[in-house]
């Protein structure tokens, strides 16, 4: 795309140079990314400028940058270059002529669901472009966006909400066809107040869709299916409910605690072996399938593809065993109240049957509002209840946990509070044999997931994912 096309869908003007030189090169925000005909874009962040390091960005190939004020070198200036940067990607989208946007948001597993559904539309052989990670904001979600071309047949993008109008505003960029919303629970209750006000927000994607798109949705929960009343599109529904169009039964789980289930549908019904630890990604799965099928995949295909996943985003319940013998599950990117209870659960199948114990190593669940403090203490008398042997709770956050556990009279375990990851790390370093599996959980703020990388790195030769 020339600069006078990039100039024109982001309503710039051009500084420093004519409308004729060509953006080849991918669009960034981190000038470390540029390369020989890239496009940055100077965000103005917590703890830096972008327009601090547009040298830098040059240096390295960028061609041109999109900034809010003049640089010392070619550059489209706009008023936003944030709100700029989602008026080039919804441009570019646009231009493009068969390409299907799946459009996936929740308060938990939008990550996880999303790395399934592009990982099964890809043994479609047809191009599939999805979002690395969690970028899923005003800046991540264009510049996956941005990734499309005109052979890109599916887009895989999450949608993330911190208020309400956050998923319009992404709707607005990205419109998608087929909208899945997995479940309304108690992640950013700081922000919103109420689990009804977090069904407003997230019901935005469902209003996205044009009359003749989908909306996928977990009608386990009754405000995820009350959703189908804000849309005029066809609803699939999918769940453990008996009126789910792609249901869940019989769920087990194995000794690694990979779930196995049958997945019957409007196709018929499968066998379902999935390769992820954590009941929860039986759920995920399904919603997955629901996408397959709507997008004309076998049920037969649908299955094999979400069984050979071995692994999805980064930090998101990888299990790996260690060369002694430690099982470490690192489930740091992220935590809620429902989370880590699925992630406690997977704990304990995990553990049961070695010779070893079980550790939570969990910190603070963050922007849980008022209830904070209650809600962590009901995660601390979950585990008690499990039977998790060893707790240890990272930071004053994430107190209630200790105090939760301690509450349990029959619990014979032990609970440690520490102010910080490093004494985590060094406590459960000294603490732990090569018969113990250990689970690593708090929210992504906490850089819990440290723990984890210490365990694996300090103990031996690294075994291959679970």
């Amino acid at each position: 795309m020339s600069t006078g096309d990039v100039a024109a869908l982001t309503g710039g003007r051009l500084h420093g140079i004519s409308a004729a030189p060509t953006v080849t090169g991918p669009v960034v925000v981190d000038s470390r990314l540029c390369t020989a005909g890239s496009l940055f874009v100077c965000v103005e962040g917590e703890h830096t400028d972008g327009h601090l390091h547009v040298g830098d960005a040059y240096r390295r190939g960028a061609v041109v940058a999109l900034a809010s004020r003049p640089v010392d070198g070619p550059a489209i200036v706009v008023d936003d270059t944030v709100r700029s940067l989602g008026f080039l990607a919804g441009g570019v989208l646009r231009r493009t002529t068969n390409c299907h946007v799946v459009g996936v948001t929740g308060s938990s597993g939008k990550t996880s669901t999303k790395d399934l559904i592009a990982a099964m539309l890809a043994h479609t052989d047809e191009a599939t472009v999805a979002a690395e990670a969690s970028l899923n904001n005003e800046i991540g979600l264009p510049l996956t966006v941005l990734d499309v071309d005109e052979s890109t047949r599916h887009l895989v993008l999450e949608y993330s909400a911190r208020g309400v109008g956050h998923i319009a505003y992404l709707c607005g960029i990205a419109r998608p066809a087929i909208a899945v919303v997995l479940n309304v629970g108690t992640a950013h209750l700081g922000e919103f107040g109420s689990r009804e006000a977090v069904a407003t927000a997230k019901g935005e994607l469902v209003e996205a869709l044009a009359p003749d798109g989908l909306a996928i949705l977990g009608v386990d929960d009754p405000l995820v299916d009350a959703m189908r009343l804000r849309s005029s599109a066809r609803v699939v529904g999918f769940g453990r409910s008996e009126h789910a169009d792609v249901r869940v039964e019989s769920l087990t789980l194995n000794a690694q605690a990979q779930p196995r289930f049958r997945l019957v549908t409007a196709e018929g019904a499968a066998k379902v072996s999935l390769q992820l630890a954590g009941a929860h990604h039986a759920m995920n799965a399904a919603a997955a399938a629901a996408v397959g099928l709507a997008e004309g995949m076998s049920l037969a295909d649908i299955t094999q593809a979400l069984g050979e996943v071995t692994e999805v985003s980064a930090h998101r319940m990888r299990v790996t065993p260690r060369g002694d013998g430690l099982l470490v599950v690192d489930d740091a990117y992220n935590a809620n109240p429902e989370s880590v209870r699925a992630a406690l659960d997977a704990l304990a199948v995990l553990a049961d049957g070695r010779q070893g114990a079980s550790w939570a190593v969990l910190g603070e669940m963050r922007e849980l509002g008022a209830n904070s403090a209650d809600l962590h203490a009901a995660v601390g008398r979950y585990a008690a209840t499990l039977g998790i042997e060893h707790l240890v709770v990272v930071g004053d956050g994430a107190k209630g946990i200790s105090s939760g556990a301690r509450a349990v009279s029959e619990w014979a375990g032990t609970v440690d509070l520490v102010s910080d990851v490093e004494r985590a790390t060094a406590l459960v370093e000294a603490a732990v044999s090569g018969s113990d599996v250990v689970l690593v959980k708090a929210s992504n703020a906490v850089a819990l997931w440290q723990v984890a990388e210490s365990l694996m790195r300090n103990g031996g030769q690294i075994g291959g994912a679970e």
